[in-house]
């Protein structure tokens, strides 16, 4: 490959800007239109078992980035201090190594901890103009008027320039929310030296008040970002709180120390006083001989209604005696109480000092920082600056950020049964955070909010519902009752029905509570799907619900069906299948190319199985003609331009197919999983099809990014419901009531 990779270098001109997560919103925007992002750090402190680099850390943990740590780094400090000019060499040495490889590198640069002060940025210049990297300034608005931030830019920008570098954008990070539109107007004006243009009569008063250049000429203004402070980033962890303290964990889930730590509170007052003062995600520092003020703390933690902590701190080096402690461990909380021997003026020093970052272990913050990104940063002019070209291919990330992307530009609202599964809980905090959709998630309020505090998760914004709840069961047991009426169903079996979960979420569906629902990880497949084919049944027209996995391979998308629901399917099914397969092909921006796979190509083989295959092919021609269709075709034929040649000449279809409907459902399976493992597809589904409204099946051993990504298929499905499935004048008017049983796997 050869040494060709744009890229951009990040920078700041002091410590404590927030750059990186400024540079994890241009990374995260890069690998969803780049195939190939590499990272580089021109200079890191050494690292080692004691010492870590958590930006490159953090950088490096994101999905679609391929470089090791080892090729990430430039030089070290000490190189820097040794012999600036030997290690501004090696710097561009080893970034060529990276750059050779990728197609983009996102380069970040000092962290103002080693190198000499004021001229820390004239070095990263230096850097970016002998990497030939464009430069994205940031600065910090904490703490600083709009006018200071301006002249600290100005300065900033003089500087690069000197050094040759070329500047293409400034982010103001961290600007205090009040101060935003006059930070935002300011930005909006800014000469190519970083000036305000108003400066020079370059814009109107007008427009300068408006953050817009009156008739801009080419170079006229440099485009500039503010986004605003959210304390919750500089939020330590419970357990850089315990590092800090010296202490060990004596009581409590391990796993919680992971959550934020919001507030700080030393409770050495009585326990009524201390209550007043609680707040969620607080770590309250107390005497370890305080008996009182621990069980009080346990009590308020887990009442319904008071704050949800996030630890507890004994200090001074006492332990309640053996008979507390066996109490507090009878009650086997989860809340982490940690024990350190320091005193409390030293244990809460130093507690106040401790400092947060945004980590790979902080998904809350990861998704935080992105969200910030997403909504204060155009990215499409800061692509277009950096002259990123529309890409040739769609890799699995590229898909899945399309998929948030467009889930997002017309909310939909989703119901979740499953709130008792934590990494439902993870997923809805992704959702929320991202903006992707509206969430209803089912199970007891209190119960479920406290569970996702505990975590450390957001779920404020979603809706958390019963399904026992009296008014709904009673709504929906009466319209349940009705729908069944023909299978002789009760309205006392109606009640007792609609209060399992999958039956009630598929309700809030039937009857507009919600847009779609996603289940399955902790349920069967038809327990999931069952409720839908007897309540919102199928589309007219169609006559079986069927499912695609959307096959996510390194450089494009293809669509298998199908693969999860109907065992044996008919001509006349199958027929269904592709129908309903390229609709969703459509809806997801796959060509329509559509292979009836069989044994045997064209008019080569004859027996049941390739009749099936042929008729099937034949019904799809006759309703609708408009779609490029071929069968029988072996996959060979179907997917490989050579084969094809030979022996299918001609075919629309035929060595570029993008839609695969396989004849069975133990073919489509095995298939779809072959190539999963062998060449590393990323398989996004089961996604259901042909229902009058989207009910999506999650797998039981389902991750939360494949959560995120079941949901938002499903909010797009809700967008827009294919009117294309197929052509209900040619379909038998019975068959559109659906069925009580298919087979299904998953």
């Amino acid at each position: 490959m050869s040494d060709t990779a744009r890229s951009i270098y990040i920078t700041s001109p002091e410590g404590e800007t927030g750059k990186s997560t400024i540079a994890l919103g241009v990374l995260d925007l890069l690998v969803r239109k780049v195939q190939r992002v590499g990272v580089f750090r021109p200079v890191t402190r050494a690292v080692g078992p004691d010492v870590q680099d958590y930006v490159l850390e953090l950088l490096l943990a994101h999905d679609g980035v391929d470089v090791t740590a080892e090729q990430a780094i430039g030089v070290t400090y000490e190189d820097v201090h040794a012999d600036p000019e030997a290690a501004l060499s090696r710097i561009v040495a080893r970034y060529h190594e990276v750059a050779r490889q990728c197609d983009f590198v996102v380069v970040v640069g000092t962290d103002y901890t080693d190198v000499a002060g004021p001229t820390e940025l004239s070095f990263n210049a230096r850097v970016a103009a002998n990497l030939g990297a464009p430069v994205l300034l940031v600065v910090s608005g904490k703490g600083r008027t709009p006018d200071a931030v301006g002249n600290l830019i100005e300065v900033s920008v003089a500087e690069l320039r000197s050094q040759h570098a070329q500047p293409i954008g400034v982010v103001a990070n961290r600007v205090r929310p009040d101060e935003l539109d006059a930070v935002r107007a300011l930005l909006g004006a800014l000469g190519p030296d970083g000036e305000p243009l108003a400066r020079s009569g370059s814009v109107s008063s007008g427009a300068a008040a408006s953050g817009t250049t009156a008739e801009p000429g080419p170079g006229a203004r440099l485009p500039g970002w503010a986004v605003p402070e959210d304390p919750f980033l500089d939020a330590p962890t419970v357990r850089i709180l315990m590092e800090a303290v010296g202490g060990t964990l004596a009581f409590g889930e391990e796993e919680l120390l992971a959550r934020e730590a919001t507030d700080l509170l030393v409770g050495a007052m009585s326990f009524e006083h201390l209550l007043d003062r609680l707040t969620d995600g607080a770590v309250v520092i107390t005497p370890g001989d305080r008996v009182d003020i621990l069980i009080g703390l346990l009590a308020a933690h887990s009442a319904s209604g008071f704050p949800s902590l996030a630890g507890v701190i004994l200090n001074g080096g006492f332990f309640p005696p053996e008979s507390t402690a066996r109490l507090v461990a009878d009650l086997d909380p989860s809340l982490p109480i940690i024990r350190t021997d320091l005193g409390t003026f030293r244990s809460a020093s130093a507690a106040a000092s401790a400092r947060g970052r945004v980590t790979k272990e902080s998904q809350r913050k990861v998704d935080t920082a992105l969200a910030l990104f997403e909504q204060s940063v155009d990215g499409a002019a800061l692509l277009a600056g950096l002259d990123v070209p529309r890409p040739e291919v769609v890799t699995p990330l590229m898909f899945e950020y399309e998929l948030l992307s467009r889930a997002r530009a017309d909310r939909k609202h989703v119901v979740l049964p499953e709130g008792d599964d934590d990494r439902i809980l993870r997923a809805a905090s992704t959702l929320l955070g991202r903006q992707v959709a509206e969430l209803t998630i089912l199970g007891e309020e209190q119960k479920v909010r406290a569970r996702a505090a505990e975590l450390g998760l957001d779920i404020d914004a979603a809706h958390v519902v019963s399904p026992h709840d009296p008014e709904l069961v009673e709504r929906f047991a009466a319209e349940y009752q009705r729908l069944r009426a023909h299978k002789g169903m009760t309205l006392e079996e109606a009640r007792e029905r609609v209060q399992d979960v999958s039956y009630f979420g598929t309700m809030m569906v039937h009857l507009g509570l919600a847009d779609g629902m996603v289940s399955g990880a902790k349920h069967t497949t038809a327990h999931t799907i069952k409720p839908s084919f007897e309540i919102i049944k199928t589309q007219p027209g169609v006559s079986v619900v069927s499912s695609v996995f959307l096959m996510c391979l390194d450089d494009r998308v293809l669509v298998y069906g199908d693969c999860a629901v109907i065992p044996d399917p008919t001509a006349e099914q199958l027929a269904d299948i592709a129908i309903s397969s390229a609709a969703t092909a459509q809806q997801f921006g796959v060509d329509q190319r559509v292979a009836m796979l069989s044994y045997s190509t064209g008019e080569s083989g004859s027996g049941a199985d390739v009749d099936k295959v042929r008729r099937g092919t034949a019904l799809v021609r006759e309703r609708r003609p408009d779609l490029f269709v071929e069968g029988p075709i072996q996959y060979d034929a179907a997917v490989d331009a050579s084969v094809a040649a030979s022996k299918m000449p001609g075919s629309d279809v035929a060595g570029r197919a993008t839609v695969f409907i396989f004849p069975d459902l133990n073919t489509g399976n095995n298939t779809y999983k072959a190539v999963q493992r062998s060449a590393g597809a990323v398989a996004v589904g089961p996604v259901l099809q042909g229902l009058n409204k989207p009910v999506n099946d999650l797998s039981r051993g389902a991750l939360v990014q494949d959560i995120v990504n079941t949901v938002a298929i499903t909010a797009i499905q809700a967008q827009a419901p294919s009117d294309a499935a197929v052509d209900a004048s040619t379909a038998d008017p019975g068959s559109a009531s659906g069925a009580d049983s298919r087979g299904a796997t998953s």
